[in-house]
């Protein structure tokens, strides 16, 4: 599933498009995706202008100049893909998605500047809803959801907070979207690896003084996928068609019987199933 630099990079694509665009056209073609369209929801876009595009967590949120904002979330397989006046309807290259099917083109909107916004999900885990803008902070998609984490109030007390007598890893409570928001498996796993703090070390007899790290880390390992266009899964493409490269930029993820990469560590890359997931870590190194 996209995590957060994933979410952060597809809503880069779509911000000079969307952004201050009039959506003249909407369509859906059909009645639902992960869930149900809500009532009136193409009579509700048409006509709306996008005041803004912004992302909580892993959502993608259009605001628009009416009491509404477009909630978008990509689930495991969504993309959009942008098509222009100049008539390049696929900018960018997939290096390892396949084209995208029209049986799959599930949502249409069309713009006052000629540029038409498809949004493809082949497996439709996502969704998209119409919240009320003065209620998105306590609708149920946000109301327990923690800081971002690139943000000021995701900081060492938080952390801190959240550690505090706990028996569980650290990457669990660090996948609890009510600790910190829009962190995934994959960019956990960078961040432990990175401030050597075992995954599975109970979180409340980490030392007080390895916080800090841990905190440096996540924010280092969520800007640098941001800058390399997030990590391109193999069926997940950028707004633009492209898919960024940070999968060769991993240091732990995925890199099992690997070398370790941290500096004067001879160990090599393990992998154990947590709590359903791969977890990838070293275990000469992150104690």
């Amino acid at each position: 599933m996209p995590e957060l630099p994933e979410v952060e990079t597809v809503r880069r694509g779509l911000q000079p498009v969307l952004e201050g665009a009039r959506l003249i056209r909407v369509e859906a073609r059909r009645p639902d995706l992960r869930f149900p369209f809500p009532e009136g929801f193409v009579q509700q876009l048409t006509g709306a202008r996008v005041v803004e595009l912004s992302r909580r967590a892993k959502y993608i949120l259009a605001r628009l100049d009416r009491e509404d904002t477009l909630v978008m979330h990509l689930g495991m397989s969504g993309r959009f893909e942008i098509a222009r006046p100049e008539g390049s309807s696929r900018p960018g290259e997939f290096h390892y998605a396949p084209d995208p099917d029209p049986k799959h083109a599930h949502v249409v909107f069309d713009t006052d500047a000629g540029v038409r916004i498809t949004y493809y999900d082949p497996r439709r885990f996502g969704f998209m809803g119409l919240v009320n803008t003065a209620l998105l902070e306590v609708h149920p998609w946000f109301a327990d959801m923690g800081p971002e984490p690139l943000s000021d109030a995701f900081d060492v007390g938080r952390l801190k907070s959240a550690f505090a007598g706990r028996k569980q890893g650290p990457k669990t409570l660090l996948l609890d979207q009510r600790v910190v928001a829009g962190l995934g498996n994959i960019y956990v796993c960078e961040a432990l690896h990175q401030a050597r703090i075992s995954p599975f070390k109970p979180a409340g007899k980490i030392a007080a003084a390895r916080l800090p790290p841990l905190v440096a880390a996540i924010r280092e390992v969520l800007q640098r996928a941001i800058a390399a266009g997030g990590s391109s899964l193999r069926d997940f493409a950028g707004a633009d068609g492209a898919l960024g490269y940070f999968q060769h930029r991993f240091r732990v993820y995925d890199r099992e019987g690997q070398p370790c990469q941290n500096e004067g560590c001879r160990g090599v890359i393990a992998r154990e199933a947590q709590a359903g997931r791969s977890t990838f870590f070293c275990p000469v190194c992150q104690k």
